[in-house]
Protein backbone atom coordinates (compact mmCIF):
# COMPACT_ATOMS: atom_id res chain seq x y z
CA UNK A 1 0.00 0.00 0.00
CA UNK A 2 1.07 3.54 -0.71
CA UNK A 3 0.21 6.07 2.04
CA UNK A 4 0.11 9.65 0.72
CA UNK A 5 0.02 12.30 3.43
CA UNK A 6 -1.96 15.49 2.87
CA UNK A 7 -0.89 19.05 3.55
CA UNK A 8 -3.40 18.83 6.43
CA UNK A 9 -1.95 16.82 9.31
CA UNK A 10 -3.66 13.46 9.73
CA UNK A 11 -5.39 13.11 6.37
CA UNK A 12 -4.01 10.31 4.22
CA UNK A 13 -4.92 8.95 0.80
CA UNK A 14 -4.17 5.24 0.52
CA UNK A 15 -3.47 3.47 -2.76
CA UNK A 16 -3.78 -0.28 -2.20
CA UNK A 17 -1.71 -2.80 -4.10
CA UNK A 18 -4.08 -4.44 -6.58
CA UNK A 19 -3.42 -7.89 -8.01
CA UNK A 20 -5.40 -8.11 -11.24
CA UNK A 21 -5.68 -10.69 -13.99
CA UNK A 22 -8.33 -11.98 -16.40
CA UNK A 23 -10.31 -13.46 -13.47
CA UNK A 24 -10.68 -10.13 -11.67
CA UNK A 25 -8.67 -8.59 -8.85
CA UNK A 26 -7.63 -8.96 -5.22
CA UNK A 27 -6.56 -6.22 -2.84
CA UNK A 28 -6.04 -5.86 0.87
CA UNK A 29 -8.16 -2.95 2.10
CA UNK A 30 -7.07 -2.89 5.73
CA UNK A 31 -4.31 -4.30 7.90
CA UNK A 32 -4.07 -2.92 11.42
CA UNK A 33 -0.31 -3.66 11.42
CA UNK A 34 0.42 -1.97 8.05
CA UNK A 35 -1.74 1.04 8.89
CA UNK A 36 -0.06 1.46 12.31
CA UNK A 37 3.38 1.25 10.66
CA UNK A 38 2.23 4.17 8.49
CA UNK A 39 0.99 6.35 11.35
CA UNK A 40 -2.67 5.31 11.43
CA UNK A 41 -3.05 3.50 14.74
CA UNK A 42 -6.83 3.51 15.14
CA UNK A 43 -9.22 0.90 16.48
CA UNK A 44 -12.19 0.71 14.14
CA UNK A 45 -15.42 -0.40 15.82
CA UNK A 46 -18.12 0.07 13.18
CA UNK A 47 -18.47 -0.35 9.41
CA UNK A 48 -21.06 1.66 7.45
CA UNK A 49 -22.39 1.30 3.90
CA UNK A 50 -24.25 4.09 2.08
CA UNK A 51 -25.94 3.80 -1.31
CA UNK A 52 -26.77 7.10 -3.06
CA UNK A 53 -27.85 8.43 -6.43
CA UNK A 54 -26.11 10.89 -8.73
CA UNK A 55 -26.26 14.46 -7.47
CA UNK A 56 -26.63 13.54 -3.79
CA UNK A 57 -24.42 15.46 -1.39
CA UNK A 58 -24.11 14.13 2.16
CA UNK A 59 -22.43 16.36 4.71
CA UNK A 60 -20.61 18.04 6.15
CA UNK A 61 -20.99 15.86 9.28
CA UNK A 62 -18.97 15.22 12.43
CA UNK A 63 -19.33 13.71 15.89
CA UNK A 64 -18.31 15.74 18.95
CA UNK A 65 -16.19 14.15 21.69
CA UNK A 66 -16.42 11.76 23.39
CA UNK A 67 -18.00 10.20 20.27
CA UNK A 68 -15.69 11.78 17.66
CA UNK A 69 -14.81 9.45 14.80
CA UNK A 70 -11.85 8.75 12.58
CA UNK A 71 -12.97 7.26 9.25
CA UNK A 72 -11.42 5.04 6.59
CA UNK A 73 -13.43 5.55 3.41
CA UNK A 74 -13.65 3.74 0.09
CA UNK A 75 -16.03 3.42 -2.84
CA UNK A 76 -16.96 -0.06 -4.06
CA UNK A 77 -19.26 1.01 -6.91
CA UNK A 78 -19.40 4.38 -8.65
CA UNK A 79 -17.46 7.56 -7.81
CA UNK A 80 -17.53 10.52 -5.45
CA UNK A 81 -15.72 13.67 -4.46
CA UNK A 82 -14.94 13.16 -0.78
CA UNK A 83 -14.19 16.17 1.44
CA UNK A 84 -12.73 16.63 4.93
CA UNK A 85 -12.68 20.02 6.73
CA UNK A 86 -10.31 20.55 9.66
CA UNK A 87 -12.41 21.72 12.63
CA UNK A 88 -9.75 21.20 15.33
CA UNK A 89 -9.55 24.64 16.98
CA UNK A 90 -5.83 24.45 17.83
CA UNK A 91 -4.79 23.13 14.43
CA UNK A 92 -2.71 25.38 12.14
CA UNK A 93 -4.97 24.19 9.30
CA UNK A 94 -8.27 24.95 11.09
CA UNK A 95 -10.94 25.70 8.47
CA UNK A 96 -8.93 24.22 5.58
CA UNK A 97 -10.24 21.31 3.54
CA UNK A 98 -8.86 18.43 1.52
CA UNK A 99 -10.66 16.35 -1.09
CA UNK A 100 -10.15 13.04 -2.81
CA UNK A 101 -11.66 11.53 -5.91
CA UNK A 102 -12.69 8.03 -4.83
CA UNK A 103 -14.05 5.44 -7.21
CA UNK A 104 -14.47 1.73 -7.68
CA UNK A 105 -12.08 2.06 -10.62
CA UNK A 106 -9.20 3.81 -8.82
CA UNK A 107 -9.71 1.81 -5.57
CA UNK A 108 -8.20 4.62 -3.48
CA UNK A 109 -9.09 5.03 0.18
CA UNK A 110 -9.23 8.19 2.29
CA UNK A 111 -8.35 8.32 5.98
CA UNK A 112 -9.86 11.18 7.98
CA UNK A 113 -8.91 11.51 11.66
CA UNK A 114 -11.28 12.68 14.41
CA UNK A 115 -11.70 16.44 14.42
CA UNK A 116 -12.88 16.82 10.84
CA UNK A 117 -16.24 17.49 9.23
CA UNK A 118 -16.83 15.06 6.39
CA UNK A 119 -19.02 14.93 3.31
CA UNK A 120 -19.22 13.53 -0.20
CA UNK A 121 -20.85 14.31 -3.53
CA UNK A 122 -21.97 11.54 -5.91
CA UNK A 123 -20.64 11.94 -9.45
CA UNK A 124 -21.72 8.59 -10.93
CA UNK A 125 -25.27 7.34 -11.56
CA UNK A 126 -25.17 5.57 -8.18
CA UNK A 127 -22.51 4.90 -5.57
CA UNK A 128 -21.82 2.34 -2.87
CA UNK A 129 -19.79 4.16 -0.24
CA UNK A 130 -18.25 2.18 2.61
CA UNK A 131 -16.34 3.36 5.65
CA UNK A 132 -14.91 2.21 8.94
CA UNK A 133 -15.43 4.35 12.07
CA UNK A 134 -13.33 4.52 15.22
CA UNK A 135 -16.35 5.22 17.42
CA UNK A 136 -20.06 4.49 17.51
CA UNK A 137 -22.60 6.98 16.18
CA UNK A 138 -24.29 9.06 18.88
CA UNK A 139 -27.20 11.29 17.84
CA UNK A 140 -26.64 13.80 20.69
CA UNK A 141 -23.01 14.30 19.58
CA UNK A 142 -23.87 14.97 15.94
CA UNK A 143 -22.73 18.20 14.35
CA UNK A 144 -22.32 19.65 10.91
CA UNK A 145 -21.30 22.54 8.69
CA UNK A 146 -23.10 24.03 5.71
CA UNK A 147 -21.90 22.31 2.53
CA UNK A 148 -21.65 25.55 0.53
CA UNK A 149 -20.13 27.81 3.20
CA UNK A 150 -18.62 30.66 1.13
CA UNK A 151 -15.67 30.97 3.55
CA UNK A 152 -14.74 27.32 3.01
CA UNK A 153 -15.25 27.62 -0.78
CA UNK A 154 -15.16 23.84 -1.31
CA UNK A 155 -14.86 22.59 -4.88
CA UNK A 156 -17.58 19.92 -5.00
CA UNK A 157 -17.92 19.68 -8.82
CA UNK A 158 -21.70 19.92 -8.45
CA UNK A 159 -24.12 21.51 -10.85
CA UNK A 160 -24.76 23.99 -8.03
CA UNK A 161 -27.98 22.29 -6.98
CA UNK A 162 -27.14 19.01 -5.20
CA UNK A 163 -29.74 16.75 -3.60
CA UNK A 164 -29.56 17.37 0.16
CA UNK A 165 -31.31 16.11 3.26
CA UNK A 166 -33.36 18.72 5.12
CA UNK A 167 -30.82 18.55 7.96
CA UNK A 168 -27.88 19.22 5.62
CA UNK A 169 -29.58 22.38 4.33
CA UNK A 170 -29.63 23.85 7.86
CA UNK A 171 -26.13 23.36 9.27
CA UNK A 172 -24.28 26.54 10.31
CA UNK A 173 -21.29 27.99 8.46
CA UNK A 174 -17.86 27.55 10.01
CA UNK A 175 -17.86 31.15 11.27
CA UNK A 176 -21.27 30.59 12.90
CA UNK A 177 -20.06 27.34 14.53
CA UNK A 178 -16.57 28.56 15.45
CA UNK A 179 -17.36 29.66 19.00
CA UNK A 180 -18.82 26.23 19.85
CA UNK A 181 -15.95 24.42 18.10
CA UNK A 182 -13.40 26.40 20.12
CA UNK A 183 -14.77 24.76 23.30
CA UNK A 184 -14.07 21.23 22.00
CA UNK A 185 -10.87 19.37 22.73
CA UNK A 186 -10.24 16.81 20.02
Amino acid sequence: MNFIKSKINGIVTIEPQVFQDDRGFFMETYSKKVFAENGIDVDFVQDNHSHSSQGVLRGLHFQKPPFSQAKLIRVTQGEVVDVAVDIRPNSPTFGQWESAHLSAANKKMFFIPAGFAHGFYVISETVDFQYKCSNYYNKESEGGLLWNDPDLNITWFTNGNPILSEKDKLWPTLSQAKQDLMKISW
